[in-house]
């Protein structure tokens, strides 16, 4: 990262005290001038504000953390000096969906008396404030922390909840569908909502609740404030102990009463962040969480290579045409081998069965590991293997050397299915082990993403999402994946990337869908399955489906497999949220398009204007003219195009298509 750093009195923050009241203000503006912070010291409470173009849309909402020993840090503070800077500067960003990250932003200090602050930061793309202490005690037990977002309107939100099977209020697998409704509904719910999450504060644009650097911490629920529009936050209880379930995962047991946290006395705590977007398609491209989360810890990585990477478990491990019985067994992973190298897929996902009990040091008799590393580093292939979350905690030391001796690239790391921060800490530590021996890392069935991508750059990919294998096991009725679709690009991936696990080749009508676990289908068109690949951010990508199905399907399989997972740029084309996205990405000079859908058909034009100069060849995979028929239907077709053309493109309900832009003479 290079930065360019200045202490300076900014000319958008002033200072003024309010004798009388005995409370001291202070604003913060963005670098643009649009966003402004209102910061109020009081000796009852310290609160902030958000104004967009002179408009209050976040009324005053109250922050604080509370200590065990009685200490409230931000009731009756005084402060003791106020300082602003100014930063400005890049960031190298690998594996996230553009190359760098460009950051500026003006910031605001509050140091208290009591050792702690409390620092702000103004991006022309959202705000956000964290705590920071250098308290004498070594160590501190925070009881609670009091976060609130209050509005100035019943705006529209968008956010989704805990719903579904959890073993406490404070667990979940976070992978909900997003609700939409109003703040005022928000009392309703039985449920703690989460974030990601989206107010639409209609003129002024769109907000996003998220947090970041969220290390030895609980993650952020959210509960409706119970009066005028807000939202409070809910941070789990520490836990009293962990229990292990059949599957060798761990659950909290029980919890402790008023304690969130066991941590140390100097730290920062982790960002609230609230960022901004003047309109819809400028969602996905926010960078918040990115860049407010810590700096890389790992040093090089130039050994993190994303990709693509045919998997087994979706499809059941079943394959047609062989001549051994498909299983967890060596011959069906040689197969997938071969399917990757034929398709130039970088990796294989061996899932869950393929060792015994809960020792991650022994396969089963019928999976040589060893030998599949040997067979697929032959071809250019890297094997990734999955395991519980908690199991390669406990033995990683031992684990992820000796596999990474052996050939192994990463692992896939499930069943978290919690917040609080023994589960955050965990986290930590694998990313750390597998950083150490030169791993990926891949967190599935967990929170959303608080930066630790950037942290440790190994994390390629998080969960919490509803993602396709839900279409496994969830009824028709219950599961809207088209429109999910165009909605988690908007919220969800504004967090960072997702696990979603795409690519079916048996594809399904609204009427036609049911859930079948050994023989899976999507929702919608093969064209809205091959256009994700370009919409989704995910450096780590599935092919879901059997290698059966993909030989079956060349000409489709094929397209995908020429869609790249890291990319060095991004546009939003055209979209809104919960029905239709338009994405463009490049990479080496070569652009792909990718549309979506809800389950309501219509017709988007791609407007060129974002290519370079001269004549582009366009290759596209479309919905075919029974699409909304047979959802499989598609069809391909080439043209020639330039920066001043533009495109009108029809997706049949469910629908979507994808491109793959080269300049004239450079075509594959």
């Amino acid at each position: 990262m290079t930065t360019r750093r200045f202490i300076a009195t900014l000319t958008a923050l002033f200072i003024c005290v309010a004798g009388f009241a005995k409370e001291y203000h202070h604003r913060l503006t963005s670098p643009n001038g649009r966003l402004q912070v209102s910061v109020a010291v009081g000796e009852q409470h310290t609160s902030w504000a958000l104004s967009i173009d002179g408009k209050e849309v976040m009324l005053p909402s109250r922050l604080a953390l509370a200590l065990c020993d009685g200490t409230v840090l931000g009731e009756g503070a005084s402060v003791r000096k106020a300082y602003t800077n100014t930063t400005k500067g890049t960031i190298e960003a690998p594996l996230y969906r553009q190359a760098t990250v460009e950051e500026h932003y003006n910031a605001l200090t509050l140091q208290m008396r009591g050792g702690y602050s409390v620092e702000f930061r103004a991006y022309d793309d959202g705000v956000a404030y964290r705590f920071a202490t250098n308290l004498k005690a070594p160590q501190v037990d925070v009881a609670d922390e009091l976060v609130e977002f209050r509005f100035a309107e019943d705006y529209p939100i968008v956010i989704p909840y805990t719903s579904g099977y959890h073993r406490t209020p404070y667990t979940s697998s976070f992978e909900s569908q997003y609700t939409f409704g109003r703040l005022s509904d928000v009392a309703a719910a039985t449920e703690y909502g989460f974030t990601p999450l989206l107010v639409d504060v209609g003129q002024s644009g769109r907000l996003l609740i998220m947090e970041s650097d969220v290390e030895s911490y609980p993650g952020l629920f959210v509960e409706s404030l119970g009066e005028d529009y807000g939202l409070r936050g809910v941070l789990t209880p520490l836990p009293t102990a962990m229990k292990a379930t059949e599957s060798g995962s761990l659950y909290p047991a029980g919890y402790q009463d008023g304690i969130i946290a066991k941590t140390m006395g100097t730290r920062s705590y982790p960002w609230r962040i609230v960022g901004w977007a003047e309109s819809d398609t400028d969602l996905p491209l926010n960078d918040m969480v990115y860049k407010l989360a810590a700096p890389n810890r790992i040093g090089s990585t130039d050994w993190i290579k994303g990709g693509r990477s045919s998997w087994e478990w979706w499809n059941g491990t079943r394959l047609t045409g062989v001549d051994f019985p498909a299983g967890i067994n060596t011959d069906t992973y040689k197969y997938h081998i071969d399917f990757a190298a034929r398709y130039g897929l970088e990796y294989i996902l061996i899932d869950a069965g393929w060792n015994k009990g809960f020792d991650l040091m022994s396969p089963i008799d019928e999976v040589d590991i060893e030998e599949l590393c040997r067979y697929a580093d032959k071809q250019g292939v890297g094997i990734i293997l999955w395991a519980v979350g908690a199991l390669l905690d406990e033995q990683g030391e031992q684990v992820c050397p000796h596999y990474a001796a052996m050939g192994v690239k990463g692992f896939k790391v499930d069943y978290f299915e919690s917040q609080e921060q023994l589960t955050v800490e965990q986290t930590y530590r694998l990313a750390d082990v597998c950083a150490r021996h030169k791993l990926l890392l891949d967190i599935h069935g967990i929170y959303k993403p608080t930066g630790l991508s950037r942290t440790y750059p190994n994390v390629v990919n998080y969960e919490g999402v509803f993602g396709l294998e839900q279409l496994k096991w969830t009824d028709r009725t219950k599961a809207d994946m088209p429109r999910n679709d165009v909605t988690i690009p908007f919220i969800r991936m504004a967090a960072g990337p997702m696990d979603y696990t795409q690519g079916a080749m048996l594809n399904a009508t609204k009427s036609d869908f049911r859930a079948i676990d050994k023989r899976p289908m999507s929702q919608g068109t093969r064209a809205h399955q091959v256009a994700t690949y370009v919409v989704f951010d995910s450096p780590l990508v599935m092919l879901c489906d059997s290698p059966s199905n993909y030989l079956a399907e060349e000409e489709s399989t094929r397209f995908i497999a020429d869609i790249p997972s890291v990319f060095e740029s991004m546009v939003i084309l055209s979209g809104k949220v919960g029905e239709w996205i338009v994405t463009a990405r490049q990479r080496d000079g070569v652009w792909y398009v990718g549309g979506l859908t809800s389950w309501e058909e219509r017709s988007v034009d791609v407007d060129f204007s974002f290519l370079g100069e001269g004549e582009w060849s366009c290759q596209m995979l479309c919905d075919g003219v029974n699409s909304n028929l047979t959802a499989s239907d598609y069809t391909t077709r080439n043209c020639t195009v330039s920066a001043d053309d533009t495109l009108s493109m029809p997706m049949a309900s469910g629908g979507g298509f994808a491109m793959i832009l080269r300049k004239t003479g450079e075509c594959k």
